[in-house]
C-alpha cells in the first residue's frame, strides 16, 4: 500500500496522477516514452512477467493475479527472446535411432505374385 503527502492511503486517482508525473519527466530525459500508452494496469503484466521469468510456474501466477481460468493469466504473460533462448539451450539432442530391417511375412511375396 502506497500512501499519499497527508498520510492516508493513496487513491487509484493519485496513483493514476502520480504515475502521469513520473512519465512526464521520464520522457523528458527518454522521448520514446512519449508516444507509450502506460497505465497503472501495466504493472500487473510487469509483475507476471517477473514472476515467469524468475521460474514461477503460470498456476501460481493466475492465483497471485486472482485469475479463475489459466486462459486469462495468458494475455498476462508472454515468453520474451530470453526465455525461448534458455529453452532452446535445455534441450538435448536427440539420440539416433536405429531402424530395424523389417522381415518380410512368410507367404507375402506368393500372395503379391498370384495378383
Amino acid at each position: 500500500m502506497f500512501i499519499n503527502s497527508n498520510g492516508v492511503a493513496l487513491s487509484r486517482h493519485g496513483a493514476r496522477f502520480r504515475l502521469k508525473l513520473t512519465l512526464t519527466k521520464a520522457a523528458a530525459m527518454c522521448p520514446d516514452l512519449r508516444n507509450r500508452k502506460l497505465g497503472l494496469h501495466s504493472f500487473r503484466h510487469t509483475c507476471a512477467m517477473h514472476l515467469l521469468q524468475s521460474g514461477v510456474s503460470i498456476e501460481v501466477i493466475a492465483l497471485w493475479l486472482g485469475h479463475e481460468q489459466l486462459v486469462t493469466t495468458h494475455g498476462y504473460i508472454e515468453a520474451d527472446i530470453n526465455m525461448k533462448e534458455q529453452t532452446l539451450q535445455s534441450l538435448k539432442e536427440p539420440k539416433a535411432v536405429r531402424r530395424q530391417k523389417r522381415k518380410t511375412p512368410p507367404g507375402l511375396i506368393t500372395f503379391l505374385d498370384s495378383l
